[in-house]
């Protein structure tokens, strides 16, 4: 991997890649969904009246590899519910970063915000406004499927994750436009947020049908579990897209740059640096999974059926990981000249 002309070595992956067997059937019917959303069309700038996309940029992308990486496990009801949400916040990030972040439009990107807030409602069966954009027609569709009663008690905690990802771009292109690199201290939290990191542990469970046992879930280890769970992937996020998002979008959300800034250190120093953290992570979520975790769950007594439950919900972690591992090392969205130039 390179990191503008920076050559460091892949990052840590201690899980072997599982494929979902439905792959096929889904990269068959990518592209349906968000052709009826209005997300693909012709060349330009997205806006209320123009896609987001070409098709052959939209299948440079692989999202169904994404989604069938991530989710191994997953049926392939779930795995097309979980593959129209990762076209979804894929198409918000390309649309804010055309529309706003390569604009600087700060005040038109607040008032988008704002009214996306209304598609993000956690009353089932709230009444949402009529989408004016691609944007806000691919949200109001998903609310209607992404909770079955199964997942129903995701409505609440999913949706206001969502609401902070999209806040968190408007937050990213007010520190751009002042130059202002987020601290260190503070940049892991604002990633998990910027990232929508918050919706991977409902991925996993759509996907394996298992819950972390309830007992357990707000311990101490299980919320540092899920920290380190979270950190990989939007971290590891912020070394694949180094070239994309600060030579091109000119944007100073990054790891890179935010350890470059907070040690006073160079780029060749930085990339290192950066990599070192993103695996630390990964060592971090190891170690919990395997040595802190199991006490845990002794003390809380946990049955035989609590703990199979726990073991299917953390294989699945683990192959979500390894699959946005695969994907952050292997997607064209990654490659420098894939950022478009979006012109009226």
């Amino acid at each position: 991997m390179t990191v503008h002309a920076v050559e460091i070595p892949e990052l840590w992956m201690p899980h072997p890649l599982r494929v979902n067997p439905c792959l096929p059937a889904l990269r068959q019917e990518s592209e349906t969904w968000a052709r009826a959303m209005g997300m693909l069309g012709g060349e330009g700038r997205p806006s209320a009246h123009r896609p987001i996309w070409t098709p052959d940029r939209f299948h440079a992308m692989t999202v169904d590899q994404l989604t069938a990486w991530t989710l191994p496990d997953a049926s392939l009801a779930d795995l097309r519910l979980n593959h129209r949400f990762n076209i979804w916040a894929l198409a918000w990030d390309d649309y804010f970063a055309a529309a706003f972040k390569q604009t600087g439009d700060l005040p038109a990107a607040r008032a988008f915000t704002t009214r996306l807030h209304a598609f993000l409602r956690p009353e089932p069966g709230a009444r949402l406004p009529e989408p004016t954009n691609a944007v806000e027609r691919g949200i109001a569709d998903l609310q209607g499927q992404l909770f079955p009663p199964r997942l129903a008690h995701w409505r609440h905690e999913f949706n206001r994750a969502l609401v902070r990802y999209v806040d968190a771009g408007v937050e990213e292109l007010a520190n751009s436009r002042g130059g202002r690199v987020p601290h260190l201290i503070e940049y892991a939290p604002f990633r998990r947020e910027s990232f929508a990191a918050h919706t991977a542990p409902y991925s996993v469970e759509l996907a394996t049908g298992a819950r972390i046992p309830e007992q357990i879930r707000r311990s101490r280890t299980v919320r540092a579990l899920l920290d380190a769970f979270m950190d990989y992937m939007g971290l590891a996020n912020d070394i694949a897209s180094y070239d994309r998002e600060v030579n091109e979008e000119h944007d100073v959300n990054n790891l890179v740059l935010v350890l470059g800034t907070s040690l006073g250190i160079p780029l060749h120093d930085a990339v290192p640096a950066a990599l070192n953290l993103v695996n630390s992570r990964m060592r971090d979520f190891e170690h919990l999974r395997r040595t802190e975790l199991p006490p845990v769950v002794e003390r809380a007594g946990l049955d035989e059926a609590e703990r199979a439950e726990l073991e299917t919900w953390l294989r699945g972690a683990c192959g979500f990981l390894s699959g946005i591992h695969a994907w952050y090392t292997g997607a064209p969205r990654y490659a420098p000249t894939d950022v478009p130039a979006f012109q009226e």
